[in-house]
């Protein structure tokens, strides 16, 4: 089966393990009411904070490729990863997900936009939320070549989203489980990737390759971290990602998004790339294809270097040679 590490687009393998056994007793994202006391949220009762944090949040140890209604193709695959290769040695660096439960909560929140004559507002009509005012929107999208209606659809929806008030609980079970990842690294200073991660991508008839939004080199606390997030839930409904669903059958409100955060690796004293278990251009399966530059590996992948290559023979390994 061929398995791309797509995880080495933002963060190559750790360089920086966490320094926290993964076999500790207490749950990684688990509330109580020390984890609150100090907080903004320390109004929320712990009740309602682990509560939800058991429906928004799901760390990559609690996944694996089953997972991909809850946490959409990119973070299953993470949490398959973390999970299969971290017992092995390999050193893949540690996250979250935001779970589709929780952007359709987004969905559920009251509709906020510009006052009239906002061309979102006009769109929207009069919707009450978030998620009727994207329904109302995408239904002016009658004639998909329509390029300027189109334009105009997908600025509205990304609009409608950004603007969208984040529930209380929801922002709580973000910040614990981004504080409980800065812990884990002992590095306060640590940034993260916000990764999208929808639940119609990467599947073996639509792979929605570069149709969302990834955040690099993001501070995971506060507000900076909050619109990552919110812009990744709106990239759900860029223009080519639109465009994408409709010329592959995909109902839009079928196809919900998730968030994948992880720690960063240091790509200035290192390099990153992307591997393949497979030589992508012939299907020959019996190597293994990596590029890599120094510095990050969205470089890689969007061609803005030139980067080195390497075809790694499975069989000589499994020898003991150098493949």
């Amino acid at each position: 089966i061929c398995f791309p590490f797509t995880c080495f687009i933002n963060s190559a393998i750790s360089l920086s393990p966490p320094r926290v056994s993964r076999s500790r007793s207490m749950s990684l994202f688990s509330a109580s009411r020390r984890d609150t006391s100090h907080s903004s949220f320390s109004h929320l009762d712990a009740a309602s904070i682990s509560a939800a944090s058991k429906v928004y949040i799901r760390s990559f140890s609690e996944l694996s490729n089953s997972d991909v209604p809850l946490v959409g193709g990119k973070n299953a695959s993470l949490g398959e990863m973390y999970n299969s290769l971290t017992p092995l040695g390999i050193r893949i660096p540690h996250g979250f997900a935001v779970t589709a439960s929780a952007y359709q909560l987004l969905l559920q929140q009251p509709f906020e936009c510009a006052p009239p004559p906002n061309k979102t507002r006009m769109l929207a009509r009069d919707a009450e939320t978030v998620g009727d005012a994207i329904n109302n929107v995408m239904s002016h999208l009658v004639d998909v070549e329509d390029t300027a209606m189109l334009a105009d659809v997908g600025k509205a929806c990304r609009c409608i989203i950004a603007n969208a008030p984040i529930p209380e609980e929801l922002e709580a079970v973000i910040a614990l489980a981004s504080a409980e990842l800065r812990a884990k690294y002992g590095d306060t200073a640590i940034t993260v990737a916000v990764r999208s991660s929808a639940t119609a991508e990467d599947l073996p008839t639509a792979s929605f390759a570069g149709q969302h939004d990834s955040y690099l080199n993001v501070h995971p606390k506060g507000a900076a971290l909050l619109t990552a997030i919110r812009s990744c839930f709106a990239s759900l409904y860029t223009d080519r990602a639109i465009r994408y669903r409709i010329d592959r059958g995909f109902e839009h409100s079928q196809v919900l998004m998730s968030v994948g955060v992880m720690g960063m690796v240091r790509s200035d004293v290192a390099s990153a790339g992307v591997m393949f278990t497979m030589d992508t251009e012939s299907g020959h399966d019996g190597v293994v294809f990596i590029t890599g530059s120094y510095g990050l590996g969205e470089n890689v992948v969007q061609g803005a270097v030139d980067p080195d290559e390497w075809l790694l023979h499975k069989e000589m390994y499994k020898t003991g040679k150098r493949g």
